[in-house]
């Protein structure tokens, strides 16, 4: 009984690693961004979203930014940076964050698009733009390298 429950542990051992994967961290300062994207060489990629009204948002955020497979892929290899622009007065955020939301906007989604992914240069150059796909966080990592590697 003991060998049959063996492989079901280190199963489920490995299950639960995999699952504990680091959560990517996530800024939202612009500057701050760039600034470790300069000091690590590594591009940025920032997202715009509305996190209790915009449905494609919400989509991206659980299918892909919230998976174990999207911080591995992440990890070492971008900065992040996230704005979000709730409407619901329970998700409101403090008046110095909401500045910071809208400076990047001005800056980077002028449009108003959400959701928007930007991939920024190390200094700050726009490298391309996207949004919402599916396919879950394998397919957007490959989609993601596939842009990069036009840059």
């Amino acid at each position: 009984m003991r060998l049959l429950a063996l492989p079901f542990v280190a199963l489920l051992a490995a299950g639960s690693a995999h699952a504990q994967a680091p959560a990517p961290a996530w800024t939202s300062d612009l500057a701050a961004a760039l600034a470790r994207a300069k000091a690590s060489q590594q591009p940025v990629l920032v997202v715009f979203s509305g996190s209790d009204w915009c449905k494609p948002c919400m989509m991206l955020k659980q299918e892909v930014f919230d998976q174990p497979e999207f911080a591995q892929y992440a990890q070492g290899k971008f900065v992040l940076a996230r704005f979000d622009f709730p409407r619901n007065k329970k998700n409101r955020l403090d008046p110095a964050q909401t500045k910071r939301n809208e400076d990047a906007a001005a800056r980077l989604n002028k449009d108003g698009v959400f959701p928007a992914v930007v991939l920024l240069s190390p200094e700050g150059k726009v490298l391309a733009r996207t949004g919402y796909r599916p396919g879950g966080a394998t397919a957007y990592d490959a989609y993601l390298s596939q842009l990069l590697a036009k840059n």
